[in-house]
Protein backbone atom coordinates (compact mmCIF):
# COMPACT_ATOMS: atom_id res chain seq x y z
CA UNK A 1 0.00 0.00 0.00
CA UNK A 2 1.09 3.45 -0.95
CA UNK A 3 0.88 6.40 1.10
CA UNK A 4 0.97 10.21 -0.09
CA UNK A 5 1.07 12.95 2.86
CA UNK A 6 -0.31 16.34 1.03
CA UNK A 7 -0.62 19.75 1.15
CA UNK A 8 2.91 19.65 2.49
CA UNK A 9 3.61 23.55 3.42
CA UNK A 10 7.09 23.25 4.87
CA UNK A 11 10.57 21.34 4.22
CA UNK A 12 10.65 19.97 7.72
CA UNK A 13 7.14 18.43 7.76
CA UNK A 14 8.07 16.90 4.20
CA UNK A 15 11.35 15.66 5.46
CA UNK A 16 9.67 14.04 8.77
CA UNK A 17 6.86 12.44 6.70
CA UNK A 18 9.32 11.05 4.35
CA UNK A 19 11.47 9.33 7.70
CA UNK A 20 8.28 8.27 9.12
CA UNK A 21 7.87 6.03 5.93
CA UNK A 22 5.85 7.69 3.41
CA UNK A 23 5.93 7.16 -0.27
CA UNK A 24 4.74 10.25 -1.87
CA UNK A 25 4.82 14.04 -1.28
CA UNK A 26 2.01 16.61 -2.53
CA UNK A 27 2.47 20.35 -2.66
CA UNK A 28 -0.78 22.44 -3.84
CA UNK A 29 -0.49 24.98 -6.25
CA UNK A 30 -2.36 27.15 -8.33
CA UNK A 31 -5.34 26.22 -6.23
CA UNK A 32 -7.52 28.49 -3.80
CA UNK A 33 -6.24 25.70 -1.26
CA UNK A 34 -5.18 27.18 2.34
CA UNK A 35 -2.23 24.73 1.63
CA UNK A 36 -1.00 26.49 -1.22
CA UNK A 37 2.42 27.25 -1.21
CA UNK A 38 4.64 28.77 -4.92
CA UNK A 39 6.94 27.42 -6.92
CA UNK A 40 9.60 28.40 -5.61
CA UNK A 41 8.57 26.77 -1.99
CA UNK A 42 7.74 23.85 -3.80
CA UNK A 43 10.90 23.30 -5.80
CA UNK A 44 12.90 23.49 -2.13
CA UNK A 45 10.34 20.97 -1.12
CA UNK A 46 11.05 18.64 -4.20
CA UNK A 47 14.97 19.14 -3.75
CA UNK A 48 14.97 17.98 -0.30
CA UNK A 49 13.42 14.62 -0.83
CA UNK A 50 15.27 11.50 -1.63
CA UNK A 51 14.74 10.36 -5.33
CA UNK A 52 13.11 7.52 -4.31
CA UNK A 53 9.78 9.83 -3.47
CA UNK A 54 7.38 10.06 -5.02
CA UNK A 55 7.00 14.47 -5.99
CA UNK A 56 3.01 15.26 -6.61
CA UNK A 57 2.38 19.42 -7.57
CA UNK A 58 -1.21 19.58 -6.86
CA UNK A 59 -3.75 21.60 -8.75
CA UNK A 60 -7.05 22.98 -9.29
CA UNK A 61 -6.12 25.13 -12.39
CA UNK A 62 -7.64 25.57 -15.16
CA UNK A 63 -4.98 27.19 -17.04
CA UNK A 64 -2.73 25.23 -19.62
CA UNK A 65 0.02 28.30 -18.73
CA UNK A 66 -0.03 26.82 -14.91
CA UNK A 67 0.32 23.43 -16.13
CA UNK A 68 3.34 24.53 -18.06
CA UNK A 69 4.60 26.11 -14.67
CA UNK A 70 3.98 23.49 -12.67
CA UNK A 71 6.49 21.13 -15.10
CA UNK A 72 9.37 23.41 -14.47
CA UNK A 73 9.68 21.85 -11.13
CA UNK A 74 10.11 18.37 -12.49
CA UNK A 75 7.27 16.51 -10.45
CA UNK A 76 7.21 12.83 -10.82
CA UNK A 77 3.25 13.56 -10.97
CA UNK A 78 0.66 16.44 -11.43
CA UNK A 79 -3.04 15.58 -10.08
CA UNK A 80 -5.38 17.57 -11.61
CA UNK A 81 -9.45 18.28 -10.66
CA UNK A 82 -10.14 19.71 -14.35
CA UNK A 83 -10.12 17.43 -17.31
CA UNK A 84 -6.92 19.20 -18.90
CA UNK A 85 -4.32 17.24 -20.78
CA UNK A 86 -0.87 17.80 -19.74
CA UNK A 87 1.59 17.53 -21.72
CA UNK A 88 4.83 16.82 -21.49
CA UNK A 89 6.11 12.92 -19.77
CA UNK A 90 4.87 13.05 -16.26
CA UNK A 91 1.91 10.99 -14.61
CA UNK A 92 -1.27 12.10 -14.38
CA UNK A 93 -3.43 11.74 -11.81
CA UNK A 94 -7.24 12.66 -12.21
CA UNK A 95 -9.44 13.35 -9.36
CA UNK A 96 -12.57 12.07 -9.39
CA UNK A 97 -16.11 13.09 -7.37
CA UNK A 98 -19.46 11.03 -6.87
CA UNK A 99 -20.75 10.50 -9.96
CA UNK A 100 -17.80 11.00 -12.29
CA UNK A 101 -16.83 8.34 -14.29
CA UNK A 102 -13.59 7.11 -14.49
CA UNK A 103 -11.14 8.86 -17.49
CA UNK A 104 -9.28 6.61 -19.96
CA UNK A 105 -6.47 9.08 -20.38
CA UNK A 106 -4.46 9.02 -17.36
CA UNK A 107 -2.39 7.22 -15.29
CA UNK A 108 -4.15 6.87 -11.94
CA UNK A 109 -6.69 8.62 -10.34
CA UNK A 110 -7.89 9.72 -6.84
CA UNK A 111 -11.30 9.77 -5.29
CA UNK A 112 -11.50 13.21 -3.55
CA UNK A 113 -14.89 15.34 -3.28
CA UNK A 114 -13.16 16.51 0.41
CA UNK A 115 -9.79 18.08 -1.25
CA UNK A 116 -8.60 19.12 2.09
CA UNK A 117 -11.47 19.32 4.54
CA UNK A 118 -11.39 16.71 6.07
CA UNK A 119 -14.97 15.41 4.50
CA UNK A 120 -15.17 11.52 4.36
CA UNK A 121 -15.07 9.62 1.36
CA UNK A 122 -18.07 8.25 -0.56
CA UNK A 123 -17.77 4.47 0.07
CA UNK A 124 -20.24 3.00 -2.40
CA UNK A 125 -18.71 4.89 -5.08
CA UNK A 126 -14.67 4.37 -4.06
CA UNK A 127 -15.45 0.87 -3.89
CA UNK A 128 -17.27 1.02 -7.52
CA UNK A 129 -14.32 2.63 -8.94
CA UNK A 130 -11.56 0.53 -7.46
CA UNK A 131 -13.81 -2.66 -8.77
CA UNK A 132 -13.93 -1.39 -12.61
CA UNK A 133 -10.89 1.01 -12.50
CA UNK A 134 -7.57 -0.48 -14.97
CA UNK A 135 -5.57 2.22 -13.41
CA UNK A 136 -4.16 2.67 -9.93
CA UNK A 137 -7.14 4.05 -7.72
CA UNK A 138 -6.03 6.45 -4.97
CA UNK A 139 -8.27 6.69 -1.98
CA UNK A 140 -8.68 10.12 -0.18
CA UNK A 141 -11.07 12.38 1.93
CA UNK A 142 -11.19 12.18 5.51
CA UNK A 143 -8.63 10.05 6.33
CA UNK A 144 -7.16 9.58 9.57
CA UNK A 145 -4.72 7.31 11.56
CA UNK A 146 -8.11 5.89 13.19
CA UNK A 147 -9.81 5.36 10.61
CA UNK A 148 -7.56 4.68 7.35
CA UNK A 149 -7.34 0.58 8.18
CA UNK A 150 -10.94 0.37 8.21
CA UNK A 151 -11.00 2.63 4.92
CA UNK A 152 -8.42 0.34 3.15
CA UNK A 153 -10.29 -3.05 4.12
CA UNK A 154 -13.69 -1.46 2.65
CA UNK A 155 -12.25 0.20 -0.58
CA UNK A 156 -8.67 -1.95 -1.37
CA UNK A 157 -7.14 1.31 -2.87
CA UNK A 158 -3.59 1.20 -4.70
CA UNK A 159 -2.64 3.89 -2.17
CA UNK A 160 -4.01 6.55 0.42
CA UNK A 161 -3.43 9.90 0.43
CA UNK A 162 -4.55 12.42 3.66
CA UNK A 163 -3.56 16.04 4.49
CA UNK A 164 -5.80 17.45 6.98
CA UNK A 165 -6.04 14.06 8.98
CA UNK A 166 -2.78 14.57 9.92
CA UNK A 167 -2.16 18.49 10.73
CA UNK A 168 -2.10 20.83 13.82
CA UNK A 169 -3.40 23.18 11.89
CA UNK A 170 -4.17 23.34 8.28
CA UNK A 171 -0.95 23.00 5.97
CA UNK A 172 0.91 22.47 9.41
CA UNK A 173 1.51 18.55 10.05
CA UNK A 174 1.53 17.28 13.18
CA UNK A 175 4.52 14.82 13.12
CA UNK A 176 3.14 12.04 15.65
CA UNK A 177 -0.30 11.77 13.87
CA UNK A 178 1.56 11.39 10.47
CA UNK A 179 3.24 8.73 12.35
CA UNK A 180 0.37 7.09 13.52
CA UNK A 181 -1.22 7.30 10.10
CA UNK A 182 1.20 5.36 8.45
CA UNK A 183 2.41 2.73 11.15
CA UNK A 184 -1.80 2.43 10.68
CA UNK A 185 -1.60 1.41 6.94
CA UNK A 186 1.51 -0.39 7.25
CA UNK A 187 -0.21 -2.51 10.40
CA UNK A 188 -3.33 -3.00 8.17
CA UNK A 189 -1.41 -4.53 5.64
Amino acid sequence: MRIKICGITKKEDALAAEAAGADAIGVILFSDSRREIDTEEAMEIFQALKPSTVKVCVTHTTSHEDLLTILKIDPDAIQVSHPLTVPGDVCVVRVLEPGQSIPDDVDAVIIDSSRGHGRLFDAEYARHVTQKSTVPVILAGGLTPDNVCEAIRLVRPFAVDVASGVESAPGIKDPEKVRRFIAAVRGCE
